[in-house]
């Protein structure tokens, strides 16, 4: 078994535990693999092991690797694009990508949508909260989230599947609760008004037993599974 698989099954048990500790199934929770920075050989023996939906934060890296598996015919993968989307780089984004993360404005929405190609699906966005308030991360206050949402929700090239936020860093399990628990507040009333909304990207790491036990359905986890990341050779800026 590769350290990657190891990795990966080590972080699988950590989900399904602490799913169990809340009452919840294991099915509930999805492991979205952060793989930016990382060659696709790590990301080869990710797949051997079973994983399917991977996160891309620079977008240009993520395109190379999504060509590269469809070049090889692997199917059945789920690309996540989870950086901050510049307007410039949208169009890449709508035509490779199965998920955006990290809408947070209409003019970005209003791209994706009109540069969706007609005979893909239209694309799963998710609109990022600024939870924390935090003035150097990107999102929405919570007061803004409904009129974004009804504004998304009449775009034709997209499907409003969720929120998503990056909490800012608490190092109490009770701190993280609290915020957690705000998102998850939100994702409900948002599932009431939506059909199609059924993701709450929430957790990491170091939150990830907080974010679960609050009611996310998709956690991020990158260097836990594919090692320390050396941004010497990301695509900065992509």
């Amino acid at each position: 078994m590769s350290d990657i698989a190891r990795n990966l099954a080590q972080i699988k048990a950590k989900i399904s535990a602490a799913a169990l500790r809340c009452g919840r199934s294991s099915e509930e929770v999805t492991l979205l693999a952060v793989s930016k920075t990382k060659p696709a050989s790590d990301i080869e023996q990710a797949i051997a092991a079973g994983q399917r939906a991977f996160g891309e934060n620079y977008v240009q890296e993520g395109v190379e690797k999504i060509r590269h598996f469809a070049d090889l015919g692997v199917s059945g993968l789920e690309w996540h694009f989870i950086g901050p989307l510049q307007s410039n780089k949208s169009r890449l984004v709508a035509e490779h990508f199965d998920w955006c993360h990290t809408v947070d404005r209409l003019r970005i929405a209003t791209r994706l949508s009109d540069q969706r190609p007609k005979e893909m699906p239209p694309l799963n966005v998710l609109i990022q909260i600024n939870i924390s308030d935090e003035h150097s991360k990107s999102g929405i206050p919570l007061a803004a989230l409904d009129e974004l949402a009804d504004q998304i929700a009449e775009l034709p090239g997209l499907t409003l599947r969720g929120l998503m936020a990056i909490p800012a860093p608490e190092s109490s399990y009770e701190r993280q609760f609290a915020v957690a628990q705000q998102m998850a507040v939100a994702f409900s009333a948002l599932k009431h008004r939506y059909p199609h909304v059924d993701t709450l990207s929430l957790g990491m790491s170091d939150d990830m037993d907080a974010a679960i036990a609050a009611g996310s359905t998709m956690v991020r986890i990158g260097t836990a599974i594919f090692g320390a990341r050396d941004y010497n050779k990301a695509h900065q800026g992509q």
